[in-house]
């Protein structure tokens, strides 16, 4: 198993009526993806499919399917999951996060709550918005630009 940590949270996340309940996405993930798509985990560093896929796409919500990133807002930050400097306008909604002692913004998907990873603000690393994205591959799919139905 590639989970680093699990925290289960104390709060559910918010979901939309249309969409299923995190127990019916069960039989579309991975064990791993639905941890830490539904349970928070985090995927161990080095160890994601995408950290360091650069090719032409999007990456969407492996559970909904909901577009969220831009592959030319990916960037290798060096820090063991995929980095993106911005995420797709109102794919993503932010919570603070002050689980295992750190403080920091938790980033779901805004179509069915799933956990994706979290965001960083101010470290310098000379991208335009100065925040960094923090994902777990587990959370993601890639969606290539030469695929057919893409638009």
């Amino acid at each position: 198993m590639n989970i680093l940590f699990e925290y289960t949270p104390t709060e559910p996340a918010s979901y939309t009526s249309t969409m299923p309940t995190p127990a019916e996405y069960k039989d579309k993930l991975t064990d791993e993806q639905y941890n830490v798509l539904f349970h928070k985990s985090t995927e161990v560093p080095f160890s994601g499919e995408y950290d360091q896929t650069f090719a032409d796409g999007e990456y969407a919500c492996a559970a909904c399917g909901t577009v969220l990133f831009d592959s030319d807002k990916k960037f290798d930050a060096q820090c063991c999951w995929p980095s993106f400097y911005d995420a797709k306008p109102g794919a993503a909604v932010f919570t603070d996060d002050s689980s295992l002692g750190m403080k920091r913004t938790e980033v779901t998907c805004a179509t069915c709550g799933g956990h994706l990873g979290h965001m960083f603000e101010g470290e310098g690393l000379g991208v335009p918005t100065d925040q960094r994205y923090c994902i777990n591959s587990l959370s993601l799919t890639f969606i290539p630009k030469e695929y057919p139905n893409h638009n």
